[in-house]
């Protein structure tokens, strides 16, 4: 139906839809388990006409037929001296009672009811044998027939709902596919385990009576190599079904090769190469018979379609189901990377397949986003277990969209908890590819993303309105600030026009109405707990920041909590101790450590850390026509303070000519200095271009066209930035290296340990 649904369809659908569901499920299987009643008391009563029919027949007659034979006219002696040899119509009779014993013995094997073990061949040949065989094949019948009768009256409700209620019946094809294809994915994955689809209904019968405990050695087969080579052939030249269904088989074998679950499957795997060959057959092959039966289309907006309604994909449906729930237990069991990277890339040309069965996507995500977000796997097995979580959130739809953006988002905040230099570049990764998530679908990105940063706003009222000991920890952890730096980057990449061509201003992305709370949030976490300890926190806060600014063109106010740091006690002291203590790396830092406080080496990070910040935020509005007075008030706070340390620093002199030692902090007051010149510098700069113009403050677009074309690097505040950049990036570049090298001289240390401890 075209337009919108209507308001009682909704209300319907919020308030009866479930139970309503429900109660037509009991009330189909109730008709079922009726019909299948009146069906087999017909049966039965039928049966028992047949035989009250036989037990009313003359005596005589019967009586005839048994004395009727050769034997009837035979004396004794003549019966002895013809030997022991039967004439042949008895001989006949007893082929035939054989034949008949034989048949009521395979009968006897389809019951679904063990009888007893004591019950010997004349008591299943007598009367009472006879009726309980009846009441066996019966009661199968009627087994047998009750499916076919469910499923044809499922059919016909369904049939009948599409007609009576058609804008119900669009909901669950939209909202609930699997309930109107039950034909096709009822089946289960141990009905590929049989050798044959086409076997017949007894011998089905037979082996499930005898259980799958019961399957003996003999019926499991060993995979060989010539089995593989073979298998392989058959996909990659003839694209063979029945070669992928026995691989299918093979590769579930393989998946649950150490679990309980192994003795049961048709195949099973001894040899290391065999196994790992099987793998990369199965791994790399199927795909590729599965496009060629049933190809893929891709429309421009990324949409896939398949021809899900043929009879080749209702065949292939228990397959694609059995060998996504083996990779799936494949996955959790997996600890080589390089298998791991092969196994997740051969199932990302499987997902238009895999689109119906959503309980088996939810699986195989949560699990590719457990290795997306383990720190620990390789980067190149993390990427591309990215690449599938990407690629099923662009062809899915809205549901399974939405579902794989927070499986994500509480993947990142859960590998965000523990940060170390080692691990600091792993949750970089994770943040900069889950923000691209969040342009796919501009009304799911911004649902999700309110949704989560209203959690952060709540704990961070909780913890000001109900102030404890320990309740600062719910905010000053690596979890809370990962979690605002990732916003911080979702927001920066889609409200940027230089990121997203198509947005003419940030304001026009469906996103940037977010801004304003995550700023809010981020500076309230900020100035929470204003002590030097957490000074390294407020530094993190403020870069996440600085990024949204650049990207959003948001004027954030970020020099005054700057120079707050700058005026503490801890950056103003003129005689700090001297210490041993290697510099404190604030990437990696929330709190400092009390051992740092007042020591000149903190004090030194502090001076380093805030000119940086300082400069960076300087630099984005370097081309402003309003930056001489952005910047007029922190320039004369920062000469307050070179004043101040420079008084200090000469009322020490003559303590410090006495002591011979190194007293103030130079290094601190020569950065701040060289920053005061280059904002002046910026300034007059600027004033000089404004003179030049034509135009009043009045004339909006005119002010924000100023120097629009000029690159930030040729302003003096910018070439200076670009150039501190530079220097830092090298200075990392240094430090890694000697971590890399330290790190290689550790091991060797430990492996010549080991092979000493070995010889001793």
């Amino acid at each position: 139906m075209p337009g919108r649904a209507k308001k009682s369809t909704k209300k319907f659908e919020k308030n009866h839809l479930k139970d309503t569901i429900e109660r037509r499920k009991e009330f189909a299987k109730t008709k079922q388990r009726q019909q299948v009643k009146a069906k087999r008391k017909a049966r039965n009563a039928g049966d028992k006409a047949k035989v009250s029919d036989d037990e009313q027949e003359p005596a005589p007659k019967k009586a005839k037929k048994q004395d009727a034979g050769p034997l009837n006219d035979m004396s004794v002696d003549d019966f002895f001296q013809g030997g022991f040899e039967l004439p042949e119509i008895k001989r006949k009779a007893a082929k035939q009672a054989g034949t008949t014993t034989s048949v009521r013995g395979k009968t006897e094997g389809t019951q679904k009811r063990k009888r007893d073990d004591n019950v010997d061949a004349e008591d299943v040949g007598s009367d009472s044998g006879a009726s309980e065989e009846q009441g066996g094949n019966l009661s199968d019948e009627g087994e047998e027939s009750a499916e076919e009768v469910g499923l044809e009256m499922q059919k016909g409700d369904l049939d009948a709902l599409a007609q009576k209620d058609p804008e119900f019946y669009k909901y669950l094809q939209e909202n609930d596919a699997e309930l109107l294809d039950f034909d096709e994915d009822g089946f289960e994955g141990d009905q590929l385990s049989e050798d044959d689809t086409s076997r017949s209904k007894k011998e089905k019968g037979k082996e499930s009576s005898q259980g799958k405990s019961a399957r003996s050695k003999d019926d499991t087969l060993e995979v060989t190599m010539a089995m593989i080579q073979k298998w392989k052939t058959a996909l990659s030249e003839q694209h063979s079904l029945a070669a992928m269904r026995q691989v299918i088989l093979a590769f579930r074998a393989a998946a649950q090769v150490n679990s309980d679950d192994a003795k049961e499957q048709k195949y099973s795997i001894s040899g290391p190469e065999a196994y790992h060959q099987l793998l990369v057959v199965a791994l790399e092959h199927i795909p590729g018979v599965l496009s060629h039966h049933l190809p893929a289309k891709e429309s421009a907006s990324g949409k896939v379609r398949i021809a899900s309604d043929s009879k080749k994909f209702r065949n292939i449906t228990p397959l694609l189901k059995s060998h996504a729930a083996s990779i799936q237990q494949l996955l959790e069991n997996l600890s080589d990377a390089s298998t791991t990277k092969l196994t997740i890339s051969s199932l990302i040309p499987l997902l238009p397949y895999l689109l119906s069965f959503k309980k088996a996507l939810r699986e195989l995500c949560k699990t590719c986003v457990e290795i997306w977000s383990d720190t620990s796997t390789t980067e190149a097995t993390r990427v591309t277990a990215f690449l599938f979580i990407r690629r099923l959130a662009v062809i899915s739809d809205a549901s399974i969209r939405e579902a794989v953006l927070k499986t994500t988002y509480q993947g990142f905040v859960k590998g965000s908890r523990t940060t170390n230099i080692h691990t600091l570049s792993g949750i970089n990764l994770m943040k900069n590819s889950a923000a691209e998530l969040w342009g796919l679908d501009a009304d799911i990105g911004y649902t999700t993303g309110f949704t989560y940063i209203r959690q952060l706003a709540i704990h961070l009222r909780q913890t000001v309105n109900h102030p404890t000991s320990d309740s600062y920890k719910t905010i000053y952890n690596w979890q809370y600030v990962h979690a605002l730096d990732f916003w911080s980057r979702v927001l920066s990449t889609h409200c940027s026009p230089a990121s997203n061509p198509h947005l003419k201003e940030p304001s026009s992305s469906p996103l940037h109405p977010l801004v304003y709370p995550l700023v809010q949030i981020t500076t309230g976490a900020l100035r929470l707990i204003p002590t030097p300890l957490y000074f390294p926190l407020r530094f993190h806060l403020t870069r996440a920041l600085l990024r949204l600014s650049f990207a959003t063109t948001t004027l954030i106010p970020l020099a005054p909590s700057l120079l707050e740091v700058l005026s503490s006690p801890e950056c103003s002291r003129s005689n700090p101790k001297p210490s041993t203590f290697a510099p404190l790396d604030f990437s990696v830092v929330l709190r400092a450590p009390k051992s740092y406080l007042g020591t000149r080496i903190y004090q030194d990070g502090l001076g380093s850390e805030l000119a940086e910040l300082l400069a960076e935020f300087f630099h984005i509005w370097a081309k402003h026509i309003a930056f001489p007075e952005l910047a007029l008030p922190p320039i004369v706070h920062l000469k307050r303070w070179l004043k101040s340390a420079n008084s200090k620093s000469q009322d020490a002199k003559a303590s410090r000519q006495r002591s011979r030692k190194h007293v103030g902090n130079s290094k601190t007051q020569t950065a701040i200095a060289l920053l005061v010149q280059k904002l002046e510098l910026n300034s007059s700069f600027i004033e000089a271009k404004r003179r030049e113009v034509r135009f009043g403050p009045t004339d909006r677009e005119e002010v924000e066209n100023f120097l629009r074309d000029l690159p930030r690097e040729d302003t003096p505040l910018g070439g200076f930035v670009v150039g501190e950049r530079r220097r830092k990036e090298e200075r990392e570049k240094v430090l890694r290296e000697g971590r890399k090298e330290d790190g290689k001289g550790r091991r060797e240390k430990e492996i010549e340990r080991e092979e000493s401890f070995q010889d001793d």
